[in-house]
């Protein structure tokens, strides 16, 4: 893993790498006002068209646009090919890992996971045990998060695959980077993206309940317009041709699941629902939800609606079941995994607490269930009083943090005030499962824009790029 940063253009003094050549000559004749000037051009686009964030606590108007940095990160087919393998292999370990836990969970009776990492983890849902699901799958749309600290040294750093959001920043980057620099892009053979939506509606109509025999009818739940990611969710309906629908637009009768529409009740086959499974069903789970509808999991039960993606998937995007995923691999699919894990330190187990609590100042520190970078510290570049803070919080609930050691992450040349400059990054590549897998060709790279920081989060002041996969 080592402390040199590997950058993947080949910034300061480095050989300039294969696929970055045509960048770097456009960029040593782009002249820097002219990267101003685009760089103002994209920010009014993304304000025009109402792609924001939400960031709440912090007081004032919580909508923020996520700066976009108009320099693109680049991938080589090669590249991509070892890439999407994994990917490929790590989705198809996490589906057989869920439909196992509902299940006999064979992995426990061979002593390779730990019954109560199932049983106490508060993203298990028992409702979920003995229930098929169309085609055996649980894992719709997984996000799986990627680090790079060499040339061919990369990293899954976490899986999410509960509700993964980013795929709309994802799309409208590109379609954005098109747009300023259309001769940039025509010196670059690059993959498309711009056929996701069309594939993720395949997938979610390749999974249609057992009780459905026709084409199935698709929805996209939203919590509502006060969620963070709902500027996605009505994207996403609008560009699979669906209907958005929130919690009161639908209701259930006879173990059916109905839609309320201005031409009266329309049954509903498969919800591509951006609600956690709490808030589902308030008789199956909260019952003070309002987000949901009653009688869901019911139906879900019975075979008359599939929900994507699948209750209870959260149990393998916890933290801490991340450092099992290399033994799933081996014990489901009989292979060696191709992507690496992160080396992770599970802060229940007493070797591994002591080691955390004595090494504090040196690694990174992460809650179990935590999201957006909160509930993090990072030791390195962690005040005394941050560290005497997270060491008091170990000592009371050692069981909710994990730790791993301080990346070196690549950087990847980045357009900021100072002008072109070495920024770190993350990947968020994107796999669709239905009845077949899809990996669209790049995913959402996310940057950390001030100097140093290895905190990507745009809810930590990250921003985002175009991620350019080249074609043989």
């Amino acid at each position: 893993m080592g402390e040199a940063i590997f950058d993947e253009m080949g910034l300061n003094g480095a050989e300039v790498r294969r696929a970055y050549q045509g960048l770097r000559e456009w960029l040593d004749e782009t002249p820097a006002e002219v990267l101003s000037l685009r760089r103002e051009e994209a920010e009014t686009f993304f304000r025009r068209i109402g792609i924001t964030f939400a960031v709440y606590g912090e007081g004032g108007d919580p909508e923020r646009i996520i700066p976009f940095d108009i320099i693109p990160r680049i991938l080589e087919a090669a590249e991509w090919k070892y890439i999407s393998a994994g990917l490929v292999q790590r989705v198809r370990a996490l589906n057989a890992f869920i439909g196992d836990v509902y299940g006999a969970q064979e992995i426990v009776r061979a002593g390779l996971v730990p019954l109560d990492q199932i049983i106490l983890n508060e993203t298990y849902q028992h409702q979920m045990q003995g229930v098929q699901v169309p085609a055996g799958v649980y894992t719709h749309v997984s996000g799986i998060d990627m680090v790079r600290v060499g040339p061919e040294e990369f990293y899954v750093l976490e899986d999410n695959v509960r509700t993964p959001s980013g795929v709309s920043y994802m799309l409208e980057n590109r379609e954005i980077t098109m747009r300023l620099f259309p001769e940039l892009f025509s010196r670059h053979n690059v993959a498309p993206v711009d056929h996701y939506c069309d594939d993720l509606l395949v997938t979610l109509s390749s999974v249609r309940p057992r009780n459905c025999d026709d084409d199935p009818t698709v929805a996209l739940l939203t919590p509502g317009i006060y969620n963070s990611a709902y500027y996605e969710h009505s994207f996403l309906a609008d560009q699979m041709g669906v209907e958005l629908v929130e919690g009161p637009d639908l209701y259930v009768k006879d173990d059916i699941v109905y839609m309320r529409t201005t031409e009266g009740p329309k049954r509903v086959d498969v919800i591509y629902r951006r609600v956690d499974d709490d808030y589902l069903d308030p008789l199956a789970f909260r019952p003070d939800s309002m987000l949901g509808a009653a009688g869901l999991m019911n139906a879900y039960r019975e075979g008359n609606v599939t929900l994507a993606n699948a209750v209870g998937a959260g149990i393998a995007d916890d933290k801490s079941t991340y450092t099992y995923v290399p033994a799933m691999i081996e014990f489901y699919l009989g292979e060696k995994p191709i992507l690496r894990n992160v080396p992770t330190y599970r802060c229940s187990e007493p070797d591994d607490y002591a080691y955390v609590i004595e090494r504090l100042d040196e690694l990174v520190v992460k809650q179990v269930h935590g999201s957006g970078g909160y509930g993090m510290l990072v030791g390195p570049k962690a005040t005394r009083a941050e560290l005497a803070v997270f060491t008091q919080l170990l000592k009371a609930s050692p069981e909710k943090y994990i730790a791993q050691p301080t990346l070196a992450l690549s950087t990847c040349p980045t357009f900021v005030n100072e002008g072109v400059a070495p920024r770190h990054v993350d990947l968020r590549p994107f796999v669709l499962a239905g009845t077949e897998i899809r990996v669209v060709p790049g995913g959402l790279t996310r940057v950390a824009l001030r100097e140093g920081s290895l905190v990507v989060n745009s809810s930590q002041g990250g921003g985002t790029k175009d991620t350019w996969v080249l074609r043989e």
